[in-house]
């Protein structure tokens, strides 16, 4: 193939991508994805996140390790094979001769990417911008948010860590005044929530910061009616998504907020190092952006993707995660993660010595659930867990809560679960009798 010719075909690739009827997923799975679909297409979600045929379906688009269960999947989760194929291909194709390939022709693959995000999301694709993780997008608004020494914002104790020291930062900076409302978890009082960050609130309050899904104890947040009444007190709102984007089956713009920050690489199951932010259009130009280039006044939302050199190839990546996804269905996708979680919950609930710390209700959690075991702390039921019985999970400590955070996937059967269930009934027999 001539040069030239080349050239434009490996544009043509990168513009059409996962995109296109000769994408990867296509390719590996769309014959037998459809299958499945229509064996189930007769079916409520709730009744196919049961449907134990159907899920091996797509378990078997994972290469996830049977040495390790990993029930850690709120801070990483597994691509699908074809995603990771991706990534790989256009690692390849960027080594070929890399400031070529990167910026002449992988760069332009971003804007069919924006299109599909911006898809996914219910939003224009003129407010979404592409970047490696939520920490990086919320702390796009978080420090280019306009406030002024005196100026409140009203945020929660169960925020995540990162976002409270990046506004702890900004307090100590600008002199603004930084506010955290709490509740007692979990909690299935809807009025209870909202009430407790109208109590913050001031004339003064210019920003409130929400947690869809605290990713301590899987906790949901009803973050449409917290953001109506910030609103109606004339504050702006931001929403960090990490743990509630390709899992829960909703639009960003049914939140009411003006800012939301996502990682990709969690339920989406985006290679990992890819996140999105979304800002209301007619909010950009107040923003500045984290890291400058050009007009930080800009109402180009690309101000926000200035990262310097960045992985093309995971970015490419993406496209395959989201084919992936919508070939399942949001909303039969959170009804698994549901299921799921409800699946090992509602059995260990009743061991002596075992309590959990999520709501059982559909409308308050879906995937992540929060045990503890008495007669271990936190890092003794990590440790022991993995040591004994290679379950890979993770330690939330949320103010006054000392739990274990367990989270499943799409590629997690029930027998995985049944083994965590052996383990937490042979530890707390064995410190509760």
């Amino acid at each position: 193939m001539p040069l030239t010719d080349r050239r434009s075909f490996l544009k043509m690739s990168a513009l059409a991508g996962a995109f296109s009827t000769n994408s990867l997923f296509h390719q590996a799975h769309a014959a037998e994805f459809a299958a499945a679909n229509t064996a189930v297409a007769h079916m409520y979600a709730s009744v196919v996140a049961q449907n134990e045929d159907y899920w091996s379906v797509i378990q078997r688009g994972y290469s996830v390790s049977p040495q390790i269960l990993n029930l850690n999947n709120g801070g990483v989760s597994p691509s699908p094979i074809v995603s990771q194929q991706a990534v790989v291909r256009y690692l390849e194709l960027t080594n070929e001769g890399p400031s070529y390939f990167m910026w002449q022709i992988l760069d332009e693959g971003r804007e069919p990417l924006r299109q599909r995000l911006a898809k996914l999301g219910g939003v224009s694709a003129e407010e979404v911008a592409i970047n490696r993780n939520t920490t990086e997008a919320l702390h796009n608004i978080i420090f280019g948010f306009p406030l002024k020494a005196g100026d409140e914002v009203v945020g929660c104790k169960f925020d995540y860590g990162h976002v409270q020291q990046a506004y702890r930062q900004r307090q100590q900076r600008d002199g603004i005044v930084y506010k955290q409302v709490t509740f007692t978890l979990p909690c299935e009082d809807v009025d209870a929530m909202v009430k407790a960050y109208e109590a913050a609130m001031t004339p003064k309050t210019k920003l409130v910061h929400i947690t869809h899904v605290m990713n301590g104890i899987g906790q949901i947040l009803p973050v449409q009616k917290i953001a109506d009444m910030a609103h109606a007190h004339g504050a702006e709102v931001i929403v960090d998504g990490a743990h509630s984007y390709g899992l829960l089956d909703f639009k960003i713009s049914d939140l009411h907020c003006d800012y939301f920050g996502t990682s990709l690489h969690k339920f989406l199951c985006a290679p990992i190092g890819t996140g999105m932010l979304w800002v209301k259009k007619e909010k950009i130009a107040q923003v500045w952006p984290l890291l400058g280039l050009g007009d930080p006044h800009s109402t180009d939302i690309r101000k926000f993707e200035s990262l310097g050199t960045r992985s093309f190839a995971l970015e490419q990546g993406i496209g395959e995660a989201i084919n992936f996804h919508e070939a399942i269905g949001a909303r039969r996708k959170q009804e698994r993660m549901f299921y799921l979680k409800s699946y090992w919950s509602e059995r260990v609930k009743g061991m002596k010595g075992v309590k959990l710390h999520t709501s059982e209700k559909p409308e308050f959690s879906c995937a992540i659930g929060s045990v503890s075991i008495e007669g271990y702390t936190p890092q003794e039921l990590l440790d022991v867990l993995f040591v004994k019985y290679k379950i890979h999970s993770k330690v939330a400590l949320l103010d006054n809560i000392r739990c274990h955070r367990i989270t499943p996937n799409v590629y997690t059967t029930t027998q995985d679960l049944d083994r965590f269930m052996d383990a937490v009934g042979e530890l707390a027999k064995a410190k509760n009798g």
